[in-house]
């Protein structure tokens, strides 16, 4: 029986570097293997773009199936941001089965289009399925806070109160104010201010400052965090990644 997962969290940057711009999906996937979590929430996720296709070294187009290989053998992608050349959003990938997927249009603004992506997830002895939301939100505080509202009604419509729950993802909440109140009212914790006092620096990725992205959790207990950042992160993307291990608490 699986008590215990590792999850991480991930803005691939549609698969590029920060400041250089280079294409770093190989080494994405790479890392993500050696970090070796269970499940994976990733945001920016590019699964079609024309102009890939000319250019050989950008030429992977679905990039959730890629990044999830025989590694994650069940994956799910939710299409937020569509434009001429193609579109992209987020996915999460996952070791175990997901029996339901549900993407939903969360953008507060028609400049912006933003979205969260919902999966079912069906744990071996569990006796109900484990629910995981990947978000990306606005830039702007007031259009956050819309967007956190849609996903608390959403959460508080459709999945039972007393059910396993993951949200992970860039928040965008560097001031962090919209986290609190939303975590309060569906009694979720965030793992690393659980764990540290305080969310984790995660952007950019080369030298973390900015607590952009966050992972919360309903019914579980947290046993280890960590941030993978640092100088070598200016070659993968310009988000570091987060991971932690949780067990269940009930």
């Amino acid at each position: 029986m699986h008590s215990t997962i590792r999850i991480a969290t991930f803005n691939i940057h549609k698969g590029h570097t920060g400041l250089s711009s280079r294409f770093a999906l190989h080494e994405q996937r790479e890392l993500l293997h050696r970090i070796q979590p269970d499940i994976v929430f990733l945001q920016e996720v590019r699964d079609e773009h024309k102009k890939n296709r000319l250019n050989k070294s950008r030429s992977v187009d679905r990039q959730s199936e890629f990044l999830a290989g025989v590694a994650w053998p069940s994956f799910a992608y939710g299409k937020n941001a569509v434009y001429p050349a193609g579109h992209h959003g987020n996915a999460i990938l996952s070791k175990f089965p997901i029996s339901k997927i549900f993407n939903k249009d969360i953008s507060s603004h028609a400049v912006e289009q933003r979205g969260m992506l919902h999966c079912e997830i069906d744990i071996p002895g569990w006796d109900q399925p484990l629910h995981g939301i990947c978000v990306h939100l606005g830039l702007f505080s007031h259009w956050r806070l819309r967007q956190l509202q849609t996903v608390r009604d959403y959460i508080e419509e459709n999945i039972p109160h007393n059910a396993k729950l993951i949200i992970a993802g860039d928040f965008n909440d560097w001031g962090l104010h919209a986290g609190k109140s939303f975590a309060s009212s569906l009694h979720l914790r965030e793992v690393f201010e659980q764990a540290e006092g305080k969310p984790a620096r995660s952007f950019p990725s080369w030298m973390p400052v900015l607590r952009l992205d966050r992972i919360y959790v309903r019914g579980f207990n947290i046993r280890h965090v960590q941030v993978h950042g640092g100088p070598l992160f200016d070659n993968l993307s310009d988000h570091a990644i987060l991971s932690a291990t949780i067990a269940k608490a009930w």
